[in-house]
């Protein structure tokens, strides 16, 4: 070696520069020699420089894996996925990508969904596009923008969540940076909606417009959701992250099932604080995980939601499990801390107390009704009604979607509110164009009126988009309806929720009727048909209740004779026609209430 570097250095530098050469690889041997030395002589290698500090947006998630590994743990692949590349320094590879129609790998797959795509292989080989609307209410210029991003990228539809959002499917790899700068050419993102991220903020769908609210949640839905969007410190979190603002308005938006749920309250004179409209915080909501966002004793001030929703968000990014994908929501900090330590751990994090009051200082929350999201209700201000449209199953295509901007436009004040319950409010319809509203909306194939069971009818994609699930649950979410609609007469809502796996965003544990899809066997060779798991006694808000089997792996050609008979033994045994099916349900234990059903079945 030394000979060829010796070769190296002649007739190419100046007598100089050879000389400063051969110094300086002198002097790297006998640094090289030194450190063999020591090794040799019982100190051991010399140390390894010490990791730098991480600074910059994302030093709070490096340094809370950096904690992790330094006890021994091992990081979760979508950890050291964050840390390879962050998805939003990626976005050239996604264009490099959409220029070949190429297909992500399972590092981008998760990635891209930073960028609200998820791509749905084997179910659809294709992304689904997120979008984020704060508090669920955009512009029917907006609602059409959506529709020709959907025709033109998409598969010619689109879905309404049960996040109070919208999403496109069908794109394909080639499509999907134009559909997400489409997306924001007409004013709103996907940025964040999938992941580890804060996800589409929900708020009452008639704020502003309700007669009973108690405040109006758009511009804390909407301070929040800009303070998301601008601090990337809030991207890469442990885990996805809900957060929803009820303003005690008549629709409910189950914001006792979000990580976070700011649920306006009237608090009375004489507890030391002062009295008027506050929010009161619940943390720790995830009901696929069977809980509910527990109370903490704290009310706020709405002025100061985003910085306390903000502090939650901190504790979780220091103490969230980045090791298993499983324990890794907000609910598993608080499990093994308790609501005190992370009240504690919040304050730090705000730099003063937290205000607690007892119960009794708050007025209870003004009723829900279970049917205003559909039909035609006058609004707070004289003269002025919302129209709520029933959209089976949450999906409509872009034809429909198109007519229902025409509607806003033309006879409301050009607002779409979407709701938790997969359908959308149209507002600011003057009486004399109620008739007229209504009738668009006919001709477009939709409806203003459900009946009991459509009205409360949920199913989130299921097994065609998503590669968890395994039923076709919108499918047969109207089978059931259908069947049952024309063979049980009930005026008494009662929600049916189907969702496709455990992931349930169709938050079957709530509904008072949930089916929770599987296989189900059906021959001896191991041959596998789409079923259900049955639920019933769920609840939520006031009635807050997590509903318990009662029928297993029924097979999905079965379920809605099976939901016929449950629905049968509720109205045969029922003490009055004004008893809710929670009620019932919750009277009886399951062996008695699978009796009722087997004797409806030999009816």
């Amino acid at each position: 070696m030394n000979a060829e570097r010796d070769q190296a250095m002649t007739g190419d530098f100046e007598p100089e520069q050879k000389r400063y050469l051969e110094g300086f690889v002198a002097g790297l041997q006998i640094a090289r020699t030194a450190s063999n030395i020591a090794g040799r002589g019982g100190a051991g290698p010399a140390a390894a420089p010490a990791a730098p500090e991480p600074t910059g947006p994302d030093a709070p998630h490096w340094r809370a894996q950096d904690q992790v590994t330094k006890a021994g743990g091992k990081l979760s692949d979508q950890e050291k996925f964050k840390r390879e590349l962050h998805p939003f320094d990626g976005y050239e590879k996604l264009k490099a990508q959409a220029a070949t129609n190429t297909p992500p790998k399972p590092d981008d797959n998760f990635r891209w969904r930073f960028f609200g795509l998820f791509y749905c292989a084997p179910a659809q080989n294709t992304y689904m596009c997120r979008l984020r609307i704060p508090n669920g209410i955009l512009k029917a210029a907006q609602f059409e923008g959506v529709a020709d991003a959907a025709e033109r990228y998409g598969g010619g539809y689109a879905h309404v969540t049960t996040r109070a959002n919208l999403q496109i499917r069908e794109v394909e790899p080639k499509s999907a940076v134009a559909l997400v700068e489409h997306i924001q050419d007409i004013g709103l993102c996907s940025r964040g909606s999938g992941a580890d991220n804060i996800r589409n903020v929900t708020g009452t769908p008639t704020a502003g417009i309700d007669p009973q609210e108690l405040i109006d949640t758009r511009p804390h839905a909407r301070d929040w959701h800009f303070h998301i969007l601008n601090d990337r410190t809030l991207y890469g979190i442990p885990r996805k992250f809900n957060v929803g603002f009820d303003g005690g308005g008549i629709i409910a938006v189950l914001e006792d099932t979000n990580d976070i749920g700011f649920s306006a309250v009237a608090v009375k004179d004489g507890f030391g604080v002062e009295p008027g409209i506050w929010f009161r915080l619940a943390i720790g909501g995830i009901t696929g995980h069977k809980d509910f966002a527990r109370p903490t004793g704290v009310i706020v001030k709405p002025s100061e939601a985003a910085l306390v929703a903000d502090a939650v968000v901190r504790v979780f990014i220091d103490h969230g499990d980045r090791t298993n994908r499983t324990k890794a929501r907000l609910k598993y900090v608080i499990d093994g801390w308790g609501i005190d330590k992370f009240l504690t751990a919040m304050e730090e994090k705000l730099g003063r107390k937290l205000v607690r009051v007892p119960v009794e200082a708050l007025l209870p929350r003004p009723p829900i009704d279970r049917l205003s999201h559909i039909g035609v209700h006058a609004q707070k201000q004289a003269g002025l009604n919302w129209i709520g449209v029933a959209l089976p199953v949450g999906r409509m295509t872009v034809p429909q979607m198109r007519g229902i901007a025409a509607v806003a436009q033309q006879y409301g004040d050009g607002d779409i509110r979407l709701t938790v319950w997969q359908n959308f409010v149209i507002s600011g319809v003057p009486d004399s164009e109620v008739a007229a509203a209504c009738g668009a909306i006919e001709a477009l194939g939709l409806g203003t009126h459900a009946n009991a069971l459509r009205a409360g009818l949920v199913a989130c994609t299921g097994n065609t988009g998503c590669k968890f699930a395994a039923s076709d649950t919108k499918r047969h979410a109207d089978e059931i309806a259908a069947w049952c609609e024309t063979r049980v007469v009930i005026d008494t809502p009662v929600n049916i929720h189907l969702t496709g796996c455990h992931h349930s965003c169709a938050q079957h544990f709530i509904s008072e009727i949930g089916l929770l899809a599987c296989k189900v066997q059906e021959s001896e060779d191991g041959d596998q048909v789409e079923g259900y798991h049955i639920l019933v006694g769920g609840g939520f808000g006031a009635n807050a209740a997590l509903g318990r089997e009662l029928f297993r792996d029924v097979k999905a050609v079965e379920a809605p004779r099976t939901v016929e008979r449950i629905l049968k033994a509720y109205v045969a045994n029922r003490t009055s026609p004004q008893e809710s099916f929670l009620d019932f349900a919750g009277r009886y234990d399951d062996a008695t209430l699978k009796a009722m059903c087997d004797r409806e079945a030999a009816a």
